[in-house]
């Protein structure tokens, strides 16, 4: 997720149980120009396994981005065919290369040939719905030596209106041997075993179910495992994880950068934690329009106060 699963976001994510965390997608022309923003979002410190998520239209420089990537440390090269932005798709990259699969299978042939580490692909159910063709990319992405697919079930027109067809997944499923990974609308631990249930994936890819809740990742994957929801963690150790998430991004981007990038995940923490939307809008505004970054700080800890009040 562009913008969001940055590093500071990943290690906390990974800290919390996430078995994978992928990079932010990131563009292979910019990356092999080393821009310094991209290989920010390209590293991943201390994480294994840690994916790049890589997006380009032109073979040579996704090629070239997947060796750099292999040479910072991923464990493996996920190739974007998935994203439905439009300043994405005007240029020819993200799910605009469904609507060409012979590209799109230039691409993928390109970057597996170019690394030694596995690569997988993320794509949706196609552009629209009059050309459903993840089936047959899938089926043309594994030939040519994709490890693993990831399907968003929506198409490209579709954006994220209306609800994911975790069904449709199925038959990606059954096209390919290689595992399949279902993704879309995932939320609660609950979520999670039905979209395996209805998808038959092997696994299942987690984005903005965890914007605002880090730490739904690893509820859900020790849920998978037993059968028991544990449910979020305490309000006190919310107010940590947020703590450690608002100090990584002042160190990664240093303040005056940090205290903007924080500004959306704490919207977010606090329309996780806070019912009531007046209220919610309140605490968004006092946040997210302070410069400061130790009245930032100040006004989190003010907040998780009073939750923890409310709540006793």
């Amino acid at each position: 997720m562009s913008g969001i699963s940055d590093l500071p976001f990943r290690l906390l994510a990974h800290r919390l149980g996430a078995g994978l965390v992928v990079s932010e997608m990131v563009a292979s022309r910019q990356l092999v120009e080393q821009r310094a923003d991209i290989l920010k979002r390209a590293k991943g410190r201390g994480l294994s396994p840690f994916a790049v998520q890589l997006a380009g239209r032109e073979a040579h420089w996704m090629a070239e981005a997947a060796r750099i990537a292999e040479g910072i440390g991923a464990d493996l090269i996920d190739i974007n065919m998935g994203c439905p932005a439009k300043q994405v798709t005007r240029g020819l990259s993200g799910s605009a290369l469904m609507r060409n699969l012979d590209h799109a299978a230039e691409l993928i042939e390109a970057v597996v040939s170019a690394v030694t580490v596995p690569v997988t692909l993320k794509m949706r159910m196609g552009w629209d719905h009059s050309s459903l063709n993840a089936p047959a990319l899938a089926k043309r992405a594994e030939e040519i030596g994709v490890q693993m697919i990831t399907v968003h079930g929506r198409t490209r027109c579709q954006f994220f209106n209306g609800h994911a067809d975790w069904s449709f997944i199925a038959k990606v499923k059954d096209t390919v041997s290689i595992p399949v990974i279902a993704n879309g609308d995932v939320e609660t631990p609950a979520d999670a075993a039905r979209i395996l249930s209805q998808s038959n994936a092997d696994g299942l890819m987690i984005g903005r179910g965890a914007q605002g809740e880090p730490w739904l990742l690893g509820r859900v994957a020790e849920y998978l495992r037993s059968g028991q929801d544990k449910g979020a963690p305490p309000l006190a150790e919310q107010a940590q994880i947020v703590q450690e998430h608002y100090d990584a991004i002042l160190t990664l981007y240093g303040k005056a950068q940090g205290v903007r990038t924080a500004r959306k995940h704490l919207g977010w923490y606090v329309g996780k934690t806070v019912q009531n939307e007046q209220s919610a809008a309140e605490w968004r505004n006092r946040l997210c329009r302070e410069n400061d970054d130790r009245k930032v700080r100040e006004h989190l800890a003010t907040f998780y106060e009073e939750q923890l009040e409310v709540a006793a």
